[in-house]
């Protein structure tokens, strides 16, 4: 066997060879056939016409993503960065457009985000940008379907994923967040402390109506034991100044038992002797009597000094003849 028909027989076993290929799953094959389009193969093994057909390219028929970032301003003159994410992916029934009509979909794809967001970014606020990412999405995606279904791209969705105003007005809204927070902090703070202070002021003028309305009870039972000790007394054969004398000594001493109990109690002098206790009843009967008479010599003196108002004088219409005419008879 000669060399030449060795190669001869190499060269048609590759040639036979490059006449089968494979298409991945989810990608198509673009056949030409001396430089004309033939066909679109899908995935699986595929035959070609070696030397005639050629394969021209391969697409991606998977959702892709493109990142865009610009740079633009708000309308109240804030520069800020956008970053805006597009997925997309080739239709498969359109191959050929998206083959054929675009040389370079990504910048395709990137022009179009670039005049939406700057048409749109600049009628809003900073706040609204945040508030309104989600429309300025809605807004790009709408675009780019219009434009890109013509050349065989669908616009599975937009996102805006990141917004970066400038590093100063970052700061600034920083503080205004900040002051706000205090001032809401401060105005909690003065809600509580006047809640505070009111309901400690409901507790205290609770307690003194309380305090008060037990001192009085607590008088009214001393003064009604009085009464009914001055009775038991006074059946016994005991009469009321006796009596009298005999509470006020107990009385006495039941504050000097107090005051000895207390181990807290600073010195106080009081007399302890029997006669003491007499003695103190004596001065309250005295001391009731003195204000009794001075009572009643401030009402007379009162009564001297109030005098009887002086009748107003009538005036007279005429003056009037001591003088009698005599009767004429």
């Amino acid at each position: 066997m000669s060399i030449p028909f060795i190669v001869i027989i190499v060269f048609g076993f590759f040639i036979f060879l490059s006449s089968f290929f494979t298409v991945k799953q989810q990608s198509s094959v673009v056949i030409e056939r001396f430089g004309k389009f033939l066909s679109v193969r899908n995935s699986g093994l595929q035959l070609k016409i070696p030397i005639v057909d050629r394969i021209a390219g391969r697409v991606n028929l998977k959702i892709q993503q493109l990142d865009v970032i610009i740079e633009t301003k708000t309308k109240d003159n804030v520069f800020i960065k956008m970053k805006v994410s597009v997925q997309f992916k080739v239709i498969q029934e359109k191959v050929y457009d998206a083959f054929y009509k675009l040389e370079y979909p990504h910048d395709q794809i990137t022009a179009y985000v670039f005049d939406v967001v700057r048409a749109e970014v600049p009628k809003l606020k900073l706040d609204d940008v945040f508030e309104r990412k989600d429309d300025i999405a809605i807004a790009v995606k709408r675009e780019l379907n219009e434009a890109m279904t013509t050349y065989g791209y669908d616009i599975i969705n937009t996102l805006v994923t990141d917004i970066d105003p400038d590093i100063q007005v970052k700061n600034a809204m920083n503080r205004i967040n900040a002051a706000d927070r205090e001032k809401t902090a401060a105005e909690f703070e003065a809600e509580s402390s006047r809640i505070r202070i009111v309901a400690k002021a409901k507790a205290e003028a609770e307690s003194k109506r309380l305090q008060g309305q037990g001192i009085a009870d607590q008088r009214r039972e001393i003064a009604r034991g009085l009464v009914e000790s001055v009775e038991v007394l006074n059946n016994v054969g005991i009469n009321s100044q006796e009596a009298s004398a005999l509470i006020v000594v107990t009385q006495h001493y039941d504050t000097l038992q107090a005051i000895g109990a207390d181990a807290n109690s600073n010195l106080i002098l009081l007399p302890n002797s029997p006669q003491a206790g007499s003695d103190m009843l004596n001065n309250m009967v005295a001391s009731f009597s003195a204000s009794n008479q001075v009572g009643e010599m401030m009402k007379k003196n009162n009564k001297k000094i109030e005098k009887p108002k002086p009748k107003p004088i009538e005036p007279q219409s005429g003056y009037e003849d001591d003088t009698t005419t005599p009767e004429i008879k």
